[in-house]
């Protein structure tokens, strides 16, 4: 009887452990969300967030915020929310370079990818595009690597920043045609974009939601896509792989996380909620028409997922020689 009382008493103060989160999970969210991004106004994971901010806020019942925390290759905006309030009301929009680049790149990060964030979903997949001034005389990739060649280090390459994935594709391409361009990293796509529009540099490979734009109102010329196939936003533009770089397949992601602590439930109702806005037809629409692929992947499927990247672009960084403070 003492045993069976003892494991009684052990179940109940397990069930009520649980009561607080349940509760909070269910009262979830009690204030305005905040989702986080660690770049400028105007890129490509701004549209994306801004895509999906209204619709997230219908299926949670409370306004969803975008804020900005710009530097360091969206690690600034990263250590905000890991140490902000674990209580689903502040979130990371976060792509590729934020969490399975810089933790190859940065030698002093302030957070760690795997132990600082819960996971909440990846959103979309989506291939870069590399452009060119108009005033680029490249109208093919081939002509732009055989100009390249007979210009060595006279060529500029812009980027979103040092060790981001706008950095390291071009360096990929540049290791895999033999050729030099030099590098200009901005604080972001925003600016960069400015200036190869003005022709202050003449090259840059930036994902394809904010490119097409541009490409779209004839403001810069696309020369290839990254992805293996060719992209729907840009049905016209070849991939790399079609252009001679065989098998040559870069993709990036975009998602969303919370700070490590958020208890499951309120983990798993953002989840649901971001599912729900994915599977609209009209976000689908919208998300294909700017380059961006769809590609929801749950909490749990999230987390597995980043553990398996890491590697890949850990390899990638170390093929470049980039290390940062």
């Amino acid at each position: 009887m003492l045993k069976l009382n003892r494991r009684a008493l052990t179940l109940a103060a397990v069930a009520a452990a649980c009561v607080p989160s349940l509760a909070q999970a269910q009262a979830f969210p009690t204030k305005p969300v905040r989702i986080i991004i660690g770049f400028p106004a105007g890129g490509p994971l701004d549209g994306h967030a801004r895509l999906l901010a209204d619709k997230l806020g219908e299926k949670l019942g409370q306004t969803v915020i975008i804020d900005y925390k710009a530097g360091a290759g969206g690690s600034v905006g990263a250590d905000f929310v890991a140490k902000s309030e674990a209580d689903g009301h502040t979130l990371l929009m976060a792509n590729t370079g934020t969490m399975v680049i810089n933790p190859a790149v940065y030698t002093k990060l302030p957070y760690q990818t795997l132990r600082d964030f819960a996971p909440i979903a990846r959103t979309a997949q989506q291939p870069l595009v590399l452009l060119v001034n108009l005033q680029v005389p490249a109208k093919t990739f081939g002509e732009l690597v055989a100009l390249a060649k007979q210009k060595p280090g006279q060529l500029n390459y812009g980027s979103a920043g040092n060790g981001g994935i706008s950095h390291l594709v071009p360096e990929m391409i540049k290791s895999a045609t033999g050729t030099f361009i030099v590098h200009i990293p901005y604080r972001g796509s925003a600016p960069a974009f400015t200036d190869l529009m003005a022709g202050q540099v003449q090259v840059m490979a930036e994902s394809i939601p904010q490119a097409a734009t541009y490409v779209k109102a004839g403001k810069l010329r696309a020369l290839a896509v990254t992805s293996k196939e060719r992209n729907q936003a840009l049905p016209d533009v070849p991939s790399l792989h079609e252009a001679g770089l065989k098998n040559f397949d870069v993709v990036g992601f975009y998602g969303v996380l919370a700070p490590a602590a958020t208890p499951k439930p309120v983990v798993d109702k953002l989840s649901a909620a971001f599912k729900a806005v994915l599977e609209s037809p009209e976000i689908r629409q919208k998300m294909v028409q700017q380059g961006a692929d769809p590609a929801y992947l749950d909490a749990a499927s999230f987390s597995q997922f980043l553990k398996a990247d890491m590697p890949r672009w850990a390899k990638a960084v170390k093929d470049s020689g980039t290390k940062l403070d």
